[in-house]
């Protein structure tokens, strides 16, 4: 289940809002596998890192996930807009329309965004 700051793409026109958003404040999105353990405990730790990075009001980052077996289309459309090689599972930090760091796998931890949130825009 999604949390309240957590939305889902579907469409390429929701991708294309992510990359003009991204103008003003960062994204942060998690190309999701529903069927891969792996994405599972990544998934878990977006959650977590979003739980508490949410809660701060200096914080303006949104955050948005791709399920990338159910909108396989878009998560191919997006891997060649940013051209960053498709794994997943993987967290894209989007800056300015821009790709600003990237991470896939078991690198994908709570530890590790909240790093990227302090270090980019803290």
């Amino acid at each position: 289940m999604l949390s309240e700051h957590v939305k889902e793409l579907y469409k390429q026109e929701e991708w294309e809002e992510v990359l003009e958003r991204s103008q003003d404040h960062p994204v942060l999105i998690l190309k999701h596998s529903t069927t891969c353990p792996t994405s599972a405990r990544a998934y878990r730790e977006f959650m977590a890192f979003v739980g508490s990075n949410a809660s701060d009001p200096a914080q303006k980052m949104e955050y948005r996930i791709v399920k990338v077996i159910e909108s396989c289309t878009l998560s191919r459309r997006i891997a060649e807009e940013t051209e960053v090689h498709h794994e997943s599972p993987q967290v894209l930090l989007l800056d300015c329309g821009q790709v600003i760091q990237h991470t896939s796998h078991g690198k994908i931890t709570r530890k590790k965004l909240l790093q990227w949130a302090q270090n980019s825009f803290g």
